[in-house]
């Protein structure tokens, strides 16, 4: 696993996709955080990063897709994943190579943010009045999102040999997990069955731990997602080997 880890994270460095990747993030959350008079934390009036938090996710259902596309998708076009799977490693240590690989990446990605909580920690009056337990649970759950989206796309990479239509799939889970579920709870049927529904989407336990509450359950729904999501994905392996 090591091996196909150091391999994944070696190419995506010496690559464009990983700085570009980076870049777009920062960028577009910079603008969205400092910049535009709709979103900026300057014309809230008050000490809070909810914009990076609300508004991320969506940011990263796109890029974290750019990011897994080429996974799996790329090694069977070009053949790549025969010769892998003739090494002396299992079909486990490709997917949690690959997989651990990408959240790396998506997780530097998260990280320079950091410095907007440090800004917004001196705009305080007084300095320092920020909900820093709510920010902690909000970076916790970001990054166990970006896992969560990372596992998806890796899914969807192994479902096809085209990077553009796992893009798209991956995109369209991201979204269906994130947002979904939510939504299908409010249509007014469900009744008493509206909140079992709403916990199967992302949503529901995202939005809790950006709360600052740090729930063993929250935690173990994403852990739990990102498993089956690798299951999964070693399953579609299996089968296209045969």
């Amino acid at each position: 696993m090591l091996a196909v880890f150091q391999k994944e994270i070696s190419l995506f460095l010496n690559s464009l996709i990983a700085y570009i990747v980076i870049g777009v993030f920062l960028t577009g959350i910079g603008l969205l955080t400092w910049i535009f008079p709709d979103t900026n934390v300057l014309d809230y009036g008050y000490a809070s990063l909810d914009t990076l938090f609300d508004l991320g996710p969506y940011v990263l259902m796109f890029l974290i897709p750019a990011i897994t596309m080429r996974t799996l998708a790329e090694e069977h076009k070009t053949g790549t994943i025969e010769l892998l799977l003739t090494r002396p490693l299992t079909d486990w240590d490709i997917v949690f190579g690959k997989f651990l690989a990408s959240w790396v990446l998506v997780t530097l990605s998260i990280l320079p943010t950091l410095i907007y909580y440090f800004s917004v920690y001196q705009l305080g009056n007084p300095v320092g009045n920020i909900d820093t337990p709510g920010i902690i649970g909000s970076y916790i759950g970001l990054i166990l999102l970006g896992g969560l989206f990372a596992a998806i796309g890796m899914f969807a990479s192994s479902l096809t040999d085209n990077q553009i239509v796992s893009f798209i799939l991956a995109v369209f889970f991201c979204f269906i997990f994130f947002d979904g579920f939510e939504a299908i709870a409010n249509i007014d049927v469900w009744g008493m069955f509206s909140l079992a529904i709403s916990q199967l989407g992302i949503v529901y336990h995202y939005n809790t731990l950006s709360k600052g509450l740090l729930d063993l359950r929250d935690m173990v729904y994403f852990l739990s997602v990102m498993v089956f999501f690798l299951v999964s994905t070693y399953t579609m392996i299996r089968s296209r080997k045969w």
